[in-house]
């Protein structure tokens, strides 16, 4: 049988019954919708995806510029009292917890224009609206990292802005595939969580962040 019929035979009666598919799945959206630019909830969308960019990369980005402070071996600093790795990893999971909770119900909340672009590909966005959204995210992007060097110039000048580096060890292949990697999963399990099969089969829907 097709993957999107859930077949139950039922025993008695005349023979077997068989149920259709317990879920729907959404209309594709349309290439081209010229009607939402007409629409405000449209560009509040926008000024979420905008807003949402900008708090996550500046609560980041000083995270990581802190931790770095904090390990520099420059400065008689104490070590073990900075976030560490694993408070850099509850900054990026907890904002992304938090914005994706504040804007799911306005914009979908994707705060990535790989999230957005995916959700393109598969006909969940139209491509005015995925442009804007990109459009969105990238400056909200720089706007957050306009803050962090101006409220933080001399650390992030001298940590250079709390940009990744490649471990000693690894070339820029590795490192790109491992951003190949790690974004592919972040939007199969996006695509994942927002499934319409999900839903009917579990109880309940995992957090995408």
């Amino acid at each position: 049988m097709g993957k999107d019929v859930e077949v139950a035979e039922q025993q008695g009666g005349g023979g077997g019954e068989f149920s259709a598919k317990d879920y729907h799945d959404p209309p594709p959206a349309p290439l081209i919708d010229f009607e939402e630019l007409g629409k405000w909830s449209f560009y509040r969308a926008v000024i979420a995806e905008f807003i949402a960019t900008l708090l996550f990369l500046y609560v980041t980005v000083l995270t990581v510029i802190g931790y770095k402070s904090q390990t520099d071996p420059n400065l008689n600093t104490d070590q073990c009292g900075g976030v560490g790795i694993l408070g850099i990893a509850w900054a990026f999971g907890g904002m992304i917890f938090i914005l994706v909770y504040c804007t799911a119900g306005i914009s979908g909340g994707h705060i990535n224009p790989a999230v957005t672009f995916g959700l393109f590909l598969g006909r969940k966005v139209s491509l005015i609206r995925a442009l804007l959204y990109m459009v969105a995210q990238c400056l909200g992007a720089i706007c957050g990292c306009g803050f962090v060097k101006a409220f933080q110039k001399s650390y992030y000048n001298r940590y250079g802005g709390g940009a990744n580096e490649l471990a000693d060890g690894y070339n820029k292949g590795t490192g790109l595939g491992a951003e190949i990697i790690g974004t592919f999963v972040l939007v199969y399990t996006v695509f994942s969580a927002t499934d319409p099969k999900r839903s009917a089969r579990d109880s309940h829907v995992p957090v995408s962040s």
